[in-house]
């Protein structure tokens, strides 16, 4: 199975801004910045996570692309 190019694109740009926020917690937890903080990247990469970018095309299936 495997994902068209504009889908596959943002699959590619999600893991992205979930791999950088995940590294800006990290930093931070490391230099103590407190539970607010923390909180606060935890809200933004369940945010970032849970985005659902719907596929402007429609293809009728003719092959195993997931969109």
């Amino acid at each position: 199975m495997s994902f068209c190019e504009h889908c596959e694109g943002q699959r590619f740009d999600r893991a992205q801004v979930l791999r950088t926020l995940r590294e800006v917690r990290r930093t931070l937890r490391d230099a103590k910045c407190g539970k607010k903080v923390d909180e606060a990247l935890v809200t933004a990469l369940k945010a970032v996570a849970g985005l659902e970018i719907p596929h402007l095309e429609f293809e009728a299936p003719i092959s195993d692309v997931v969109h």
